[in-house]
């Protein structure tokens, strides 16, 4: 048995989209476990900044460093500042998403290739940008964050239900050609979570029609999706890869 007790010391992550919500909150049980942290977000400089500063604060190593992951050279330099302050880079976690629900008749072109170039691709650009580190290192873990949306479908979200899907199946690829180099690759997939954009407020009905769908009769929490992440990347997580694994408090079985 592997205890979960700085295990990931010496150990650097990036999490990308960690500014706020299941981002920060793994970045934040990751630095917890003993991993340096690279907080990442597109724009939001000083809630990164906090999170790092927080991380700091409680004996842990955390950067902020913005980059928009539809980039490519942002990601080149995200990940060169990861190697340029802690050495290298061991973890990723590819967090970063966006909500943009659009119907058929407003969806365009422009929609559909944003949250590609940030799922899909992104991952690709982070994966090239990251893994030559991971070999040199000895080996590594890579997540990426799905959605039940992707699995179970809903209306006006074809676009995020095809880059998440899309993301699923690179990740599947990363775990058999990253195999023989120690690199582990999974797929975590986010169900009904509380995780609420504060612009798109849910009445408390929408909020109790929703936790009645769940099983075990709640929302999940950030912590909930870090507390597994933790798990995946870390030493009891070695021999996981290529798996699609859902935390959804049984949310999934009745989409």
């Amino acid at each position: 048995m592997v205890a979960l007790s700085n295990e990931l010391e010496g150990k650097v992550a990036i999490v990308t989209g960690s500014a706020r919500n299941i981002g920060r909150a793994t970045a934040e049980e990751l630095a917890q476990a003993g991993a340096a942290v690279v907080i990442n977000a597109v724009q939001a400089k000083d809630l990164c900044e906090d999170v790092a500063a927080g991380i700091c604060a409680k004996g842990g190593r955390a950067i902020p460093v913005i980059a928009d992951c539809r980039k490519p050279d942002d990601i080149e330099a995200l990940a060169k500042a990861a190697i340029a302050e802690f050495g290298g880079v061991d973890i990723l976690v590819h967090n970063a998403a966006t909500r943009n629900p659009k119907s058929f008749d407003n969806l365009t072109r422009a929609d559909f290739q944003e949250v590609i170039d940030l799922s899909i691709l992104g991952c690709f650009h982070l994966a090239q940008a990251t893994v030559p580190s991971m070999r040199a290192r000895g080996g590594g873990a890579i997540i990426g964050v799905g959605g039940l949306n992707s699995y179970s479908g809903q209306k006006g979200r074809s676009h995020l239900m095809v880059a998440k899907a899309g993301l699923n199946m690179y990740i599947r690829s990363l775990s058999l050609d990253l195999a023989a180099d120690g690199i582990t690759a999974n797929q975590v997939v986010v169900g009904p979570y509380n995780t609420r954009d504060p612009d798109s407020p849910m009445t408390a009905e929408q909020i109790q029609a929703r936790i009645d769908r769940v099983p075990v009769k709640r929302e999940g929490l950030p912590q909930d999706m870090a507390d597994l992440i933790r798990f995946l990347v870390g030493p009891a997580g070695t021999f996981i890869t290529g798996q699609t694994i859902h935390s959804n408090g049984g949310a999934f079985m009745n989409a």
